[in-house]
């Protein structure tokens, strides 16, 4: 099976704070302490990457055990991890800088202030492949809306519910503002010079979209997709879900490049493609799965629960050739019960609060780590 598997690898962006909710910045010292922690220019939150993979087995012990040591260091000082991709309980109007000597923090700070204050999942497929990396991006870039949806954990900021299911997307500064559908390698090349010559990129790096090509050495040598829209996603299955979902959209654009490719299979151009990816981003970042999206295929517009199945029976015959089905099942429960946002507004509709709802979830992830320890010294 790992034969038809790409590597997979995470970016995740993590707050610290207190066992009431509220943000506490401490990634300086963490950093000096832990090696596999690395500084956001805000000290409330901080970064930590998994080794690339191909088996999910091994992807969700990387994903567990950088938690578990942190929370080994936060628990000496009172603090712990926090889940949701905002500052739901504040403070906004405060830029807590984690390295006061970094010129490229100051250039974020003065720019984007607290907007880029947020936690969030950068999911990694390996793909050396350009001409099947750029097509991914396509149909990756036209379908991102309905990954923000599965992930939705934002619903709050300063103590209020802010009318969106993913409040940091909607507030994330989209840089540069217009990202095109890229045709190929050499069109991407061309474009971010052109960018940094007109000085709205900083560097290679400062390209903060949906999804984007990703290397060693951007633009000019490229190994893998990042998909960079979706919120902290705490549920480590679900997370492997929306990962499996991915790479089984990849494996399939691979079989069949007329079917899934958006500039194959659209009726669009590529310019409308652009627009309405970013459109539905958008859209979903305000309703997630009952958000009312526009199809790549035909602008029409379509349900996003519906769009999801639509893909989940897509990609049911991969997912059963490569024993992937029982790794989908996660998807198929927020389908029915809701995203981390809708089950969290349900609860805050009905009148209990935010702090009350951020102390759920801190419990919840302390449980998911705890299990996956006795599972695994069950098996040692």
């Amino acid at each position: 099976m790992t034969n038809f598997m790409l590597l997979k690898g995470f970016e995740v962006e993590l707050f610290t704070g207190t066992y009431a909710g509220k943000n506490v910045g401490v990634a300086s010292a963490i950093t000096e302490d832990l090696s596999d922690f690395v500084k956001e220019p805000d000290q409330r939150n901080l970064e930590y990457i998994t080794v690339p993979d191909q088996r999910y087995a091994v992807l969700k012990h990387a994903l567990l055990l950088p938690r578990q040591k942190l929370r080994k260091w936060l628990d000496s000082q009172q603090l712990t991890i926090l889940p949701g991709s905002t500052l739901s309980l504040g403070n906004t109007k405060i830029f807590e800088r984690s390295d006061s000597a970094n010129s490229y923090h100051s250039f974020i700070e003065k720019n984007y202030g607290t907007n880029v204050v947020t936690a969030s999942i950068h999911i990694n497929l390996g793909i050396e492949n350009l001409s099947l990396l750029f097509s991914a991006l396509r149909l990756v870039r036209c379908e991102a809306s309905l990954f923000l949806a599965l992930s939705a954990s934002s619903p709050f900021l300063d103590g209020h519910a802010t009318g969106a299911h993913s409040q940091r997307w909607v507030q994330f500064p989209k840089t540069p503002s217009n990202v095109p559908i890229f045709v190929d390698h050499s069109h991407y090349v061309e474009w971010v010079e052109e960018q940094l010559s007109h000085g709205n990129m900083q560097n290679e790096r400062h390209l903060w979209t949906s999804v984007r090509p990703n290397g060693p050495e951007r633009p000019h040598i490229l190994n893998r997709l990042e998909l960079r829209i979706c919120d902290l996603v705490t549920d480590v299955d679900l997370l492997l879900a929306i990962t499996a979902l991915v790479e089984l959209r990849i494996i399939n654009l691979k079989n069949n490049m007329k079917k899934f490719d958006p500039i194959e299979a659209s009726s669009k151009t590529k310019e409308e493609l652009a627009i309405l990816a970013d459109k539905n981003d958008l859209i979903a970042a305000k309703s997630s799965l009952d958000a009312n999206l526009y199809h790549w295929k035909n602008g029409k517009q379509i349900n996003c629960r519906d769009w999801i199945k639509e893909i989940l029976l897509d990609v049911t015959p991969l997912a059963k050739e490569l024993d992937m089905c029982k790794l989908l099942k996660p998807i198929e429960s927020v389908l029915t019960n809701g995203n981390q946002s809708m089950i969290w507004l349900n609860s805050y509709c009905k009148g209990e609060s935010i702090q009350s709802l951020l102390q759920h979830g801190i419990a919840e992830m302390e449980r998911e780590e705890n299990n996956f320890i006795q599972i695994n010294s069950t098996h040692k």
